[in-house]
């Protein structure tokens, strides 16, 4: 018995340097730093990311300088780090795809793709996108599909890029936190600033999704288009959110999809977006929850068709819509089925009247201030509306001619301030980054 004590007592000693130098080995590679020198200046250096990569595992941070030109795909990573030091930018000629991966995070990148879309994730979750630029690409600056979730923060650009600003599939979300006055800008796309079919989109502002312009194809330039029961989230909290400029329209619903334009300390603006600010159709709806500024579009400032749902609470305004030209000139139009609840806010200066309504549709409103417009209300033979309006049905006020099809006054609502999001972990998570990646 002694003597396999003492064999096996040596065994231990033999085996117990290899055993701590891989536990050691192992540690380190969860703490693993590559430096990435583009430039080729610094020889200790890893002359590109993909060479750098192919030493990385997860739980790596890789660091670039200088301009890289190479199409880089993390697949499988995980608490991953690609990046420029803090403060500064690298520049990726070539795309990003992420694929297969957990809590990947990649700052300070300048993207351009001459072949494709700038930045493409697939099937990965807490994806994080800090202060980069992804823009000029040949295809899209964002493409998230396969059940991902991406947050944008801090600040970013996708900008200038062939078939649109970002697309959104697949049961996957993009959020957008910015903070500290820092904005996201979305503009100048060929196709839609955000385009989503059974997605989800979110912003608390800044965001300035703007001069986007019909593309290739049948890609119209759209601010925002939500296709297949999409999801949209535009709220001005950290600051305002600007859809301007935008050729085809502002936003656009169809297929039960679903918008909400809501303010906490800033507004939104919808302003000169083609024929109208907000269209929504088949099935889709729209809330606009105070501090929405919709003006300046040829057609309408709100079109609801085809059995869409409006609401309207608090300080909105919608001002300047409309046309001459135009006979269906509206602030709101409601058509086919169509039905909007207005509480509160202001319809005025357009031309045509404040609110038309067509085709079995109605309209219920309270509290609402109207001036300027080429009349109040005007309905067609079909339609209807509920209103605080003192005047009875049987001698209408000047510049309404719908009927009320009861006295029963419209219906009580109560909307309560949406709840403001937590984003901590997303500013976190950007302050640990500075503090790793410090040039030494």
């Amino acid at each position: 018995m002694n003597a396999y004590r003492r064999l096996l007592a040596q065994a231990v000693r033999m085996l117990l340097p290899g055993i701590l130098l891989l536990l050691c080995s192992g540690a380190a590679r969860a703490q693993q730093f590559l430096y990435v020198d583009c430039s080729g200046t610094n020889l200790y250096a890893y002359p590109s990311i993909n060479a750098a990569l192919s030493n990385a595992g997860p739980g790596t941070s890789i660091f670039v300088t200088g301009t890289c030109n190479e199409s880089v795909s993390l697949f499988g990573q995980n608490a991953f780090n690609l990046g420029a030091y803090a403060g500064q930018t690298a520049t990726i000629n070539g795309g990003i795809s992420i694929n297969k991966s957990e809590n990947v995070f990649l700052y300070g990148l300048n993207v351009t793709n001459p072949s494709g879309d700038g930045i493409v994730v697939g099937s990965s979750g807490g994806i994080v996108v800090d202060n980069c630029n992804s823009t000029g690409n040949a295809g899209v600056g964002l493409n998230v599909g396969g059940m991902s979730d991406v947050a944008v923060t801090s600040a970013g650009t996708f900008d200038y890029n062939i078939r649109g600003g970002m697309i959104i599939g697949g049961n996957s979300s993009v959020s957008i936190f910015t903070w500290n006055g820092l904005t996201v800008d979305i503009s100048g796309n060929g196709g839609p600033g955000v385009w989503s079919s059974q997605g989800n989109f979110s912003t608390l502002g800044h965001t300035n999704i703007t001069n986007n312009t019909s593309g290739p194809g049948s890609n119209p330039g759209y601010g925002i288009e939500l296709l297949g029961g999409a999801r949209a989230q535009v709220g001005a909290l950290t600051g305002p959110n600007t859809i301007t400029g935008n050729q085809a329209g502002g936003a656009f619903l169809q297929e039960n999809s679903e918008i909400s334009f809501w303010a906490g300390t800033s507004v939104n603006v919808i302003q000169g977006n083609g024929p109208v600010g907000v269209a929504v159709g088949l099935g889709s709806q729209a809330t606009f929850f105070n501090s929405a500024q919709i003006n300046g579009h040829s057609s309408a400032g709100v079109d609801l068709y085809a059995n869409a749902q409006g609401y309207f609470f608090g300080t909105n305004s919608v001002q300047g819509n409309g046309s001459g030209g135009d006979a269906r000139s509206a602030g709101i139009r409601i058509d086919g089925n169509s039905q909007a609840l207005l509480r509160g806010g202001q319809i005025s200066g357009n031309a045509g009247p404040g609110v038309l309504v067509l085709v079995n549709s109605s309209a219920d409103f309270a509290g609402v201030a109207f001036s300027g417009n080429g009349g109040v209300i005007s309905c067609d033979s079909s339609s209807t509306m509920v209103s605080d309006l003192a005047v009875p049905n049987s001698t209408p006020t000047s510049g309404v001619s719908c009927r009320t099809p009861h006295g029963l006054g419209g219906r009580q609502v109560t909307k309560t301030q949406p709840a403001v999001p937590d984003w901590s972990a997303q500013k976190a998570q950007h302050d640990r980054y500075i503090k790793l990646a410090v040039k030494r």
